[in-house]
């Protein structure tokens, strides 16, 4: 929890509320919808096909816009109680859950690898457009294809379209060149960002340089996956599911490119200011609330009546087991005292004997740890060890001073409960007036104390300054020192181990042994896993204590420093460094306010903040997404300054025109205006500009282009088909070339 700010004069502030988040919902997929078939077909019309790898359009030359637009996918779903198999494509494919697992492509990235489920599409496509010629269709196509399509895939598809369709015609046009062309382009260079891929071509007079054209092999498909690759990652114990459809529509509203620099953009992207809940969207997926019983008043009370009386027992417990661990710790400070005192007694070498069997090397070793044990009681004195109300009459105990020998078997019994009883009485008469001492001595220091911060502030507040970074280094040390001690490899830890293995060694001729240079081949301690539980048990007792009173301390001097030091302030403190709600990774996983565990709504929350600026960004630095490729930037720069003659590439440059549906992300132009304008020359004019629709610009394209004679001519008959064959390409400005 962060502790309450408060001002200089010791005046508290009120923590700032934050209002309530913003949350997106989950995109759902789109939903099935009725396409009636064209009611207007005509034989001969031609038909213009965009057959993507994300979406199809399909319709007549002769309207304004496809008839039909649908997801380019395909699902057969046998339903097990009518023993029946359906096929349904597009948006049908979301009809359920079943449906959409088993919703497929035809293609595999760019290429077709499924004729089959290719065949199905086009039957849909063809029965939705009213073709209700038997065995053949009557109009003409004009289709899509991607830049350097293979030999193979092109001859298939001719294959599929004459032998099976029977069509009259066919040609072939490259999208991103068709959407140029709608757009009134004639030299310039086409950058097209589509679904699988992203390719840079250059024209010049209206005719594409195949030949200098690169591919990037990165788009919006590709950003889904990664994305959702991320979420993943990032949530690895989500309890929804985001499906690649859902990312894909995650990565079209939220994500957005760098305008500049990526390594800018996302260094302040976590800072907890008052742009962060505009930068960190918050993305809700559905969830069902459990209903839980709300209680009585009544009931309440009795809880928390219990909780109370919990405590209090809880209290009393562990006063009586401080009291029993003082009570121990005493006695074996009298033992230990008794034994040094022997040193004046005895030889020097029957001392040294004594030492040895207590497993103490020499007489520095037990002075030690009668150091250690005075401080560790004088440090339990400090603490509330009884109840003051009850100490404060005398109690006696009669029949301590009876002997044994007068006393039957229950008195017997008493008198040992009396002996019990007057240890505990002592002891916590000890532990009283010990208390008293050290509080005088408290009230002592601290009457010095305000004295020298009314007559020195700067120095006082130096003095609390250099306390507190004692302490933390102590911490961090002691935090190192635990992190080794935890690693068995570690020298300290293999040392500590060695010499717990000495003093838990029971066997006195091994011991001997080992101190004449032999070896003990039975001492085992330390092979198993259960020796190292006692040794991890020994370490984290001995250390509770230590680690108790430097943060009572560390706290009480940052309360002074909060009070008295304008220049101390509340995000200072090491409990809220220390706060997990304020760390980075808490910012990164869960915004700027504290995650509740218990609300089924947060649970179901992810979200996403470098997340969307780094998704798009792979397509000006590849190697992010582990691809081993240039980037978009390198590839459109290389074909300027080295791939083209100086005065061509000047005219290019006049006009870089984006399209397919990737470049729609929000900074796609800026970004690549700023990186190509710092790599051109100075006096260089540049001007980039998007596709009017970056989607349907290929389809209305191709319809353009097949109205027009130019585009009539391109079309290769089915005598010239029959002729040439199925591997013969009929070239034309907007298609592919033979090579």
């Amino acid at each position: 929890m962060q502790p309450a700010q408060t001002s200089h004069g010791g005046n508290a502030t009120p923590v700032p509320v934050l209002p309530p988040p913003k949350l997106y919902p989950l995109p759902e997929p789109p939903v099935p919808s009725l396409v009636e078939p064209y009611a207007n077909y005509k034989s001969g019309v031609p038909i213009v096909l965009d057959l993507g790898t994300a979406q199809t359009r399909i319709g007549f030359a002769t309207d304004q816009d496809p008839w039909l637009t649908f997801p380019t996918q395909l699902s057969r779903y046998r339903d097990r109680k009518i023993l029946r198999t359906f096929t349904l494509i597009g948006t049908d494919a979301n009809l359920d859950a079943n449906t959409r697992q088993s919703a497929k492509s035809p293609f595999d990235g760019p290429m077709i690898s499924n004729w089959e489920y290719l065949e199905t599409i086009l039957d849909y496509c063809f029965v939705k457009l009213g073709v209700t010629s038997e065995g053949r269709v009557d109009n003409p196509i004009m289709m899509s294809e991607i830049l350097a399509c293979p030999l193979a895939q092109h001859k298939g598809m001719q294959e599929l379209l004459f032998e099976t369709y029977n069509v009259p015609a066919v040609t072939f046009g490259i999208d991103s060149l068709c959407s140029f062309y709608y757009n009134k382009g004639s030299t310039g260079l086409v950058i097209s960002a589509g679904n699988e891929t992203t390719h840079v071509i250059p024209v010049l007079n209206g005719r594409a340089v195949l030949s200098q054209a690169k591919r990037l092999n990165w788009g919006g498909h590709s950003a889904a996956l990664y994305l959702l690759n991320l979420i993943q990652l990032k949530y690895p114990h989500f309890p929804g599911r985001v499906t690649p459809i859902q990312a894909e529509a995650l990565a079209q509203q939220h994500c957005y490119v760098a305008p500049f620099s990526y390594e800018e953009e996302v260094k302040h992207f976590l800072d907890k200011d008052e742009g962060l809940d505009e930068r960190d969207h918050i993305i809700q997926a559905p969830y069902t609330e459990v209903a839980q019983s709300v209680k009585s008043e009544e009931e309440l009370a009795k809880i928390a009546e219990r909780r109370k009386e919990s405590g209090r027992k809880l209290q009393e417990q562990a006063a009586k087991a401080r009291l029993e661990r003082l009570i121990k710790k005493e006695q074996e400070l009298e033992y230990y005292r008794t034994l040094e005192q022997k040193s004046e007694e005895v030889s020097q070498k029957e001392f040294k004997r004594l030492l040895d069997r207590e497993g103490f090397d020499d007489e520095a070793g037990l002075s030690k740890t009668i150091k250690n044990l005075e401080r560790s009681i004088k440090r339990s004195r400090k603490q509330d060890v009884g109840d003051e109300e009850s100490d404060a009459e005398t109690q006696t105990f009669p029949l301590l001073d009876i002997p044994d020998d007068q006393l039957d078997e229950g008195q017997i019994k008493q008198k040992r409960h009396q002996r019990l009883m007057k240890s505990n009485y002592e002891a916590r008469m000890r532990a009283k007036v010990e208390k008293q001492r050290e509080q005088e001595r408290i009230k002592e220091e601290e009457r010095k104390d305000e004295e020298w911060r009314l007559n020195d502030l700067e120095g006082w507040i130096k003095s609390r300054r250099d306390h507190r970074e004692q302490i933390l280094q102590r911490m961090k040390e002691k935090k190192r020192l635990k992190e080794e001690l935890n690693n068995r490899r570690s020298v300290a830890s293999q040392m500590r181990m060695k010499s717990i293995a000495n003093l838990a060694s029971e066997n006195s001729g091994s011991s001997r042994k080992r101190r004449r240079g032999g070896t003990d081949d039975e001492d085992t301690f330390g092979a198993n896993d259960d020796d190292w539980a006692v040794y991890h048990d020994i370490t984290n007792a001995s250390d509770t204590e230590e680690d108790e009173e430097m943060a009572e301390t560390m706290r009480k001097i940052e309360a002074q420093l909060l009070e008295y030091d304008p220049d101390f302030n509340p995000e200072n403190m090491m409990d809220v460094q220390n706060d997990w709600t304020n760390s980075l990774i808490h910012t990164f996983l869960r915004g700027r306010r504290p995650f509740d565990s218990n609300s089924r709504a947060e649970a179901h929350q992810f979200h996403l903040n470098v997340e969307r600026v780094r998704v798009p960004e792979a397509v000006f630095q590849p190697s992010m997404a582990g691809l081993d490729q240039a980037g978009v930037v390198e590839l459109a720069s290389d074909i300027l300054l080295h791939r083209l003659p100086k005065d061509d590439a000047a005219r290019v440059c006049k006009d870089i025109f984006l399209t397919g549906g990737y470049s729609l992300v929000k900074g796609f132009d800026d970004r690549l205006r700023n990186e190509l304008r710092s790599l051109m020359p100075v006096n260089q004019e540049l001007n980039i500009r998007k596709a009017s629709d970056g989607v349907l610009d290929a389809w209305r394209g191709m319809r353009k282009w097949i109205s027009e004679d130019e585009g009539q001519a391109s079309l290769l008959t089915r005598a010239e088909y029959e002729e040439y064959g199925p591997d013969y390409i009929k070239e034309h400005r907007l298609g592919n070339v033979s090579l």
